[in-house]
């Protein structure tokens, strides 16, 4: 490094260069437009293949469409998913999700357990504020993934379109898998007429 000769030194003592250099880099950047977002109040638009909060759906009769198969259970590489199915009492061979538990502190947001579910009963959203003082309120159950489903119907159906899980209109009815009306118990058939 080259040494400043007294005279220099003094100079920049008595007129603070260094403090002008500097000067002149904060009013540089104080006639910019702002490049960042004021996180609290504005919010970022976030794109429909976003991958948020998960969430159970609903068909539009009001039916669970879970079918606890627990595939997502099966495919999710954080093992953060847990699924107990029983079998429908009223209806033989129907099989329904008593209980159905996501603990999100280890949920990576693959995505992997939507694309596993062969009814589209699980899909993300655009939910992604998560900040709590208890961490075991992140321990998201049925009734909790309904409820970020049924609030955040739209965004859920959002992404199932852009990963084409889903697709828009009626004839996406057609194709959408429905359990078959419930099976009757085999009867005696009817006397033949003489």
């Amino acid at each position: 490094m080259r040494q400043e000769t007294p005279t220099k030194k003094f100079f920049n003592a008595v007129f603070f260069l260094e403090f002008w250099k500097a000067a002149k880099v904060t009013f540089k950047h104080m006639l910019h437009r702002p490049m960042t977002f004021q996180y609290p109040r504005e919010k970022r638009t976030i794109p429909d293949a976003h991958r948020g909060a998960l969430c159970l759906l609903r068909y539009e009769d009001g039916k669970e469409r879970c079918v606890g198969c627990d595939l997502c259970e099966a495919a999710c590489p954080s093992r953060c998913i847990k699924v107990i199915s029983e079998e429908d009492k009223s209806l033989p061979l129907q099989r329904y999700a008593s209980e159905f538990f996501i603990d999100i502190t280890k949920c990576v947001f693959c995505g992997y357990c939507v694309e596993a579910c062969p009814v589209n009963a699980l899909a993300m959203t655009k939910v992604y504020e998560f900040s709590t003082h208890d961490k075991r309120t992140l321990m998201f159950d049925k009734d909790r993934l309904y409820q970020i489903g049924e609030r955040h119907l739209d965004d859920a159906k959002k992404y199932l379109y852009a990963h084409n899980q889903e697709k828009e209109g009626e004839e996406s009815q057609a194709y959408r898998y429905h359990f078959p009306d419930s099976i009757k118990t085999v009867q005696d058939p009817p006397p033949a007429n003489p």
